[in-house]
């Protein structure tokens, strides 16, 4: 069974076939219209974990603020980590960082929606747009 006819049929196997045939220079064997695609969605996979751990920190940076007297260790923990994941994501693949600024003004409202829901606070609670800097969102020693 050729590299292209596994793709459908064993994906693991297609991805060991394909492997092997790059490796050997093989290329003229090996299934590269699926491989091309392949690796331009690990690049989507990569910007959609960017964007979904940027909402979860600014939804927890909005809930933060708006509850004072609700802020507990989770909180913060979420904080942390969501800093810490978008961190590495960015240390591998710093060209996301652009991405991280433009999308911010899309992501904040859906965060916002997020915070307000979590809370039980009117939408009008929060901002139209988001209140901070994407320095400031990522900065380890920031809490509004």
């Amino acid at each position: 069974m050729s590299a292209k006819e596994l793709y459908n049929r064993d994906f693991f196997e297609w991805t060991q076939c394909n492997a092997a045939l790059l490796r050997a220079g093989r290329f003229d064997q090996a299934d590269i219209e699926h491989l091309a695609e392949e690796i331009e969605d690990m690049g989507k996979r990569d910007r959609r974990e960017m964007v979904s751990r940027l909402q979860v920190l600014v939804m927890h940076l909005l809930k933060w603020q708006a509850q004072p007297e609700m802020r507990s260790p989770s909180w913060e923990d979420t904080i942390d980590t969501q800093r810490d994941e978008i961190a590495l994501l960015l240390q591998d693949a710093p060209s996301l960082r652009s991405h991280v600024e433009r999308i911010l003004p899309q992501l904040y409202p859906k965060a916002a929606r997020k915070a307000a829901r979590e809370t039980r606070l009117p939408n009008s609670s929060f901002r139209e747009d988001c209140p901070w800097t994407i320095d400031q969102i990522l900065d380890p020693g920031f809490l509004p």
